[in-house]
């Protein structure tokens, strides 16, 4: 399948390598699992503009079209994300689609499994829709996505840290009073600066005593490697999102790589889009780095529809700009099975299953 123009808008790479058809159908076909994804941050550009007439959201559709444009210094998503919070996602049944619509587009790209992000506070906060109808509704969506097109999947109710402590604590009591089994745990996103995670410490311990699994954006917006350190000795997750400036520690790495903890990256990331000279972006990022330092590493969209990639593409950005070998890979794609919150039977029937596959693909098709 064809990926899109200028895949995630990222500079050329002086270590890079060049991507045939073949090749390039070799990233698709490889199996996946995906578990750093924001609902949000996957609703297709047509689904937008629908909402956004539909509602008479103060957006044009000029604006609507940048926001799906990838320029050479990104701007940030979160004015998206918050558009659609504010004025576009009004009933649960927008939530059925946008799941539905960003599971399907997964599947297209042999994504298999997918534990993804959902911020219910603002809508909570602003639009007043009640938590367990917005979860519902999610839940319907992933039900259909799974009996269309195979793709099981998790949602991750996640913290807007921009909205406080308390109200932290509230979203993960809302999820307790509506408890499902496919939602597994708690994330935390949004502006990381002024945010820290010990000023959630408190709702983290309430998921953990009610048995819900954990995960946290730490060390994204160049912020210390102190609040990846917090995220895991004090909020206790079981993977970390990002995690970039954990490399500036390398004492600290060691002990999360011989821990096994698995680290979702996203070669597409804004901050080093915005921060790193374009000349040096592939040389200098830091998931380089993070491998050499023996990190587990799993390659994942973020926002697929925002930073112009899919699933298959960012897979192909590790080989073709970052220079990761099809070795490096399948270890990666292995990781990703590792830190999923799937049930182990599950992770081990994946581990035969995609290792098979894996190795299929790349027995056909030339890959230095």
């Amino acid at each position: 399948m064809p990926q899109p123009a200028q895949l995630g808008n990222v500079p050329e790479s002086p270590i890079g390598r060049p991507v045939s058809l073949e090749q390039r159908a070799f990233f698709h076909a490889i199996p996946k699992v995906e578990l750093h994804c924001h609902l949000l941050g996957a609703v297709r550009h047509e689904t937008f503009a629908e909402l956004a007439a539909r509602h008479h959201a103060p957006v044009t559709p000029d604006e609507i079209a940048g926001f799906y444009t990838r320029g050479e210094k990104p701007v940030g998503v979160l004015h998206v994300l918050r558009t659609l919070e504010r004025h576009l996602l009004l009933e649960p049944e927008a939530f059925e689609r946008i799941a539905y619509e960003y599971l399907a587009d997964a599947a297209a790209e042999n994504v298999r499994h997918a534990e993804f992000f959902w911020n219910p506070t603002a809508s909570l906060r602003d639009r007043g829709l009640p938590y367990a109808e917005m979860q519902a509704a999610i839940l319907a969506g992933m039900a259909r996505a799974e009996a269309d097109h195979g793709i099981t999947s998790l949602l991750i109710p996640s913290i807007d840290r921009e909205a406080g402590a308390d109200a932290a604590l509230d979203m993960v009591q809302a999820m307790i009073a509506h408890r499902d089994r496919r939602v597994a745990g708690i994330g935390i996103d949004y502006r990381e600066t002024e945010n820290p995670p010990e000023r959630f410490i408190a709702a983290y311990a309430l998921a953990r005593e009610a048995g819900l699994r954990a995960t946290a954006h730490a060390g994204e917006f160049g912020e210390p490697w102190t609040n990846v350190e917090t995220a895991v000795d004090r909020l206790h997750v079981d993977r970390i999102d990002h995690g970039y400036t954990i490399v500036d520690n390398p004492t600290l790495a060691q002990r999360y790589a011989e821990a096994g903890m698995v680290f979702t990256v996203v070669p597409t990331n804004s901050w080093y889009l915005r921060t790193l000279p374009r000349e040096r972006w592939a040389l200098d990022h830091p998931i380089r780095r993070m491998a050499e330092l023996g990190l587990k590493l799993h390659p994942n969209t973020d926002d697929p529809t925002l930073h112009n990639v899919t699933p298959a593409g960012a897979w192909e950005l590790m080989y073709s700009h970052l220079g990761f070998d099809v070795a490096a890979l399948r270890a990666m794609m292995l990781n990703g099975i590792a830190g999923s919150w799937a049930i182990s039977e599950q992770r081990q029937q994946w581990q035969a299953e995609f290792t098979r596959d894996f190795d299929a693909a790349a027995a056909a098709t030339n890959l230095a």
